[in-house]
């Protein structure tokens, strides 16, 4: 029985000792109760993006003809009278189909979170790469001038570049990047200081691997790990930046159907007609939901100090 035990044992631990790195974070994250849920609800947003012509029954942007403006959702399977077409959120204001224009919202959230914390971190991260690896004057000069951006509240911040550029997606798109980017220099400047002095480094310098070589091969890819998790919520950050500005009227114009300017358009009828707003503003919440409990998995399996503290 000892031995048969003994066996059980071994033929597990050799399991576990197969594993690469990326696969055993990919197995902790699976097992990370929040980070189930995060996936789960960020995957099936990103499935309704994807097949948005399929779900979506109405045309988002064309209004609907003998429909009642405003009107409440209609579900036949709970009370709608069969005469009336089926409208599961409801009739906006402008007579078009509330649950169509949801459904392509997604598509143009998850869009525009993606496409801004992608510009920040490659910008972002270039800078701080350049001042951690460098260091001096160059490192001052860098992150001095990112400290000027950092001192004003990103949203504000965000709303004057808009005011400069001229209200539209694109030009919102920009100043949530430009806003994000201190973020991001500073995390990964961190990370390239504190490896830079690390033996392996000093050992491939001595061999005589270039600067590029040396900051691109061996420093870079040991420094992401906090990065990738900063992003992860940086998403959910830039989506509601986005819906703010969109809010405002400075973001998404008229028809776009983006959740922000959904609620900017129907914030007089919160009271007469309130799943206008209700509908959007609870695909908001889910939808940052989703990338703050993701992100908050990854950095639970990522860093080997709270990764030691759960056992895992």
């Amino acid at each position: 029985m000892t031995s048969a035990n003994t066996t059980i044992q071994k033929t597990s631990l050799s399991k576990v000792k197969q594993r690469t790195p990326t696969q055993d974070t990919i197995h902790r994250l699976f097992r990370h109760r929040s980070a189930q849920l995060g996936m789960f609800i960020l995957g099936s947003m990103i499935l309704i993006a994807i097949f948005a012509e399929q779900i979506a029954p109405y045309d988002p942007l064309v209004p609907l003809d003998n429909v009642i403006r405003r009107d409440t959702p209609c579900i036949h399977l709970f009370g709608c009278p069969k005469e009336k077409s089926e409208h599961i959120m409801g009739i906006d204001g402008n007579n078009r189909d509330l649950f169509s224009r949801i459904i392509f919202g997604s598509r143009l959230s998850l869009q525009i979170g993606i496409t801004t914390i992608s510009i920040a971190i490659v910008v972002g991260g270039l800078l701080g790469a350049i001042a951690g690896f460098l260091g001096g004057w160059v490192d001052d000069l860098i992150m001095r001038s990112l400290d000027i951006l950092m001192a004003f509240p990103s949203l504000l911040l965000a709303i004057a570049i808009v005011a400069v550029l001229g209200p539209g997606l694109k030009n919102a798109l920009y100043a949530i990047a430009i806003v994000s980017i201190p973020v991001y220099a500073r995390v990964l400047r961190a990370g390239v200081v504190s490896i830079k002095g690390l033996d392996y480094v000093t050992a491939s310098r001595a061999l005589g691997a270039s600067t590029i070589r040396l900051l691109f091969t061996r420093i870079l890819p040991n420094a992401l790990t906090p990065l990738i998790v900063q992003g992860t919520l940086g998403i959910a950050s830039a989506i509601l930046s986005a819906a703010a500005l969109s809010f405002l009227g400075l973001g998404a114009e008229f028809p776009k159907p983006e959740w922000g300017l959904m609620l900017g358009e129907e914030r007089n009828s919160v009271f007469n007609a309130p799943h206008l707003v209700f509908f959007p503003g609870l695909a908001i919440m889910l939808t940052v939901l989703s990338f703050n409990l993701t992100g908050d998995g990854l950095r639970d399996v990522l860093d080997p100090r709270l990764r030691d503290a759960m056992g895992n």
